[in-house]
Parts: structure tokens; C-alpha cells; sequence
């Protein structure tokens, strides 16, 4: 069955300029609790711009005459955070937006033993659990790093879905899962009869893949070209997934100069222009439902019945 109002998921990973894989190389994880923390004043700007675009359009109504909902985001939270911004936390999971896992210390689930990733996964959710005080039902691999082995450690480890699939193979750190098979409601594969994966969105067009889900591709692909090709998912599938980071729309965030020139390029192009984007973004699929990824499950298990 087909869901009736188109779809847009918005969500936010949320770790800081430091912890992206990118950096690895050139800052140490020992050295984390010295760098200057800026992802609680842009995760702020992100609650904001969400709370002004609800604001905007809250009372208009779509072409069926119904009432707009207000825009709610997910936020995956990487744990290491949560422990130094518990205040950050209870305010996303307080504002309306859902608060779901991106593991404890940013790492990848392919480079972790068994029973290290299995004690990132559960720590991370009773952490962020014990926080708001609800229960936390979604996680997302840091760096997109999934594979069959992990999503099944996921739903064992009390996740009700994943959200790591990225389908652009050409990223050498994305992972990759068996979904030849899996139930398809909307952009939601169904895993287990409890537990889904909603994929990262892409566009797939003549046999290839591309890269409209969100993050450096937002950055550096032409506004109008990027909502042209998302109107195109929109009409293929009734819902699209976007991701990014907090730090996409700090443009004044400390520099990592001995990184090399392509993570340099890749972390800092067109920063300036993210937050501006996104409004941009939001008003013109003002038409559509801004959902969590919670949220957008209920409405896909309502429709299989």
C-alpha cells in the first residue's frame, strides 16, 4: 500500500568539527575533551530554523485542505556528547524531534570486535535513554559503516531500525546489507517483523546512483539541481531521507590545516551557504509531511494493515 502524503525525513547526526572520520588521521581521540565544543550553539540553530519553518507554514494547508503537522527532525547523537551535553539532549527530545543512537565515540562498527560493538550499541541507548526518560528505537552507523552482521547486532542489541544504508557505492566507507527480498513500504525496508531499515536517499537513474541524501553532496551540488532530483525521488518513492551534520553550517569552525587537500575540500566547501540551503529546501516541499523516522515507521506499519 502506498502512504499518502508525501514524506520528507530529516536527520541530523550529531557530532562536532573533531570527530568526523575525515580528521582521524590528525586529531587524536585523547584529545577530544580539549577542543572547543561548538555543536550545542549549531545544533540551537537547527532547533530554531526547524521551530521558524513550523511557525511559517504550520496553519497553511495542503491541496487536500488539511492542516499542516509541524516539522520534527531525528537526531542521532553520538554518546561522547551526550555524557558532556545532557542539557543538549532533553532539549531536542523536549522541542518535539526525536532523539535516536550514532554510537558512543564515532566509531565504525567494521573496525570494533563483537562484544566492543555490541557494548557501543547498548551503552549508547541506555545513555541517551536515561537522558529524556523514553525510549530510544533508532541508530545510525558513524560513516554510513553497516553490514548484515551489524544490523542484526542492532535489532538483538533492542533497536527497532537502522537508518546506515547509504546506496552510493562509490565512498569507499560505506557499508553494504542484503535487501533483495525485504518488504518495500514507501523508502522502508522491512528486515524482521519488528524491526526496518529506512536507507539514506539516492536517486537511481539510468543504472546509476546519484547522491542526493544530504551532507557534503548538499554542499556542493546546485541548489535547484539537488530539489529537482529529490522532487524526482519524492515522485518515485513518496518519501525522501536527507542527513547532515551540525557542523555543515559553521563556517567559522577551527581549521584542521595538516589535514590533505580532499578532506579539506570535503569538510569546508560552501559551509557558509548549508543553513541558508536547507530554509531554501524546506520552504519549497513546504507541501510535504516533515517527519521522524519513529513517526514515519508508525505510518508504514498503519498502512500494512
Amino acid at each position: 500500500m502506498t502512504l499518502l502524503n508525501p514524506s520528507i525525513l530529516l536527520t541530523i547526526d550529531v557530532e562536532d568539527w573533531f570527530q568526523v572520520e575525515n580528521f582521524k588521521p590528525y586529531i587524536r581521540f585523547s584529545s577530544w575533551p580539549e577542543r572547543e565544543l561548538r555543536v550545542e550553539r549549531n545544533v540551537h540553530r537547527l532547533l530554531d530554523l526547524f521551530d521558524a519553518c513550523s511557525d511559517a507554514h504550520g496553519q497553511r494547508t495542503t491541496n487536500n485542505g488539511r492542516t499542516k503537522n509541524s516539522l520534527k527532525a531525528t537526531f542521532f547523537v553520538l554518546g561522547w556528547l551526550a555524557e558532556r551535553l545532557p542539557h543538549l539532549v532533553r532539549e531536542i527530545h523536549a522541542r518535539g524531534h526525536e532523539v535516536a543512537s550514532h554510537g558512543c565515540n564515532h566509531q565504525l562498527p567494521g573496525q570494533l570486535s563483537v562484544h566492543d560493538l555490541k557494548q557501543d550499541l547498548v551503552d549508547s541507548k541506555k545513555r541517551l535513554e536515561d537522558l529524556i526518560g523514553a525510549p530510544v528505537t533508532g541508530y545510525r552507523a558513524p560513516s554510513f559503516d553497516i553490514s548484515d552482521d551489524t544490523l542484526k547486532m542492532v535489532e538483538d542489541s533492542g533497536y527497532a531500525y537502522d537508518s546506515s544504508y547509504n546506496s552510493f557505492a562509490l565512498h569507499g566507507r560505506y557499508g553494504t546489507i542484503s535487501l533483495n527480498g525485504n518488504k518495500k513500504t514507501g523508502i522502508a525496508r522491512q528486515i524482521t517483523d519488528n524491526f526496518f531499515e529506512l536507507p539514506v536517499s539516492n536517486l537511481h537513474l539510468g543504472g546509476k546512483v546519484i547522491p542526493l541524501g544530504g551532507g557534503g553532496y548538499f554542499r556542493l551540488i546546485p541548489g535547484a539541481l539537488f530539489r529537482r532530483g529529490v522532487k524526482r525521488i519524492l515522485a518515485r518513492q513518496n518519501a525522501y531521507l536527507f542527513y547532515m551534520h551540525p557542523w555543515e553550517i559553521d563556517p567559522d569552525q577551527p581549521r584542521v590545516n595538516e589535514a590533505g587537500a580532499s578532506a579539506r575540500f570535503k569538510h569546508y566547501t560552501n559551509l557558509a551557504r548549508t543553513e541558508s540551503g536547507l530554509a531554501i529546501m524546506i520552504e519549497y516541499f513546504s507541501h510535504c509531511n516533515f517527519t521522524t523516522c519513529s513517526q514515519y515507521l508508525e505510518m508504514v506499519r498503519r498502512s500494512q494493515y
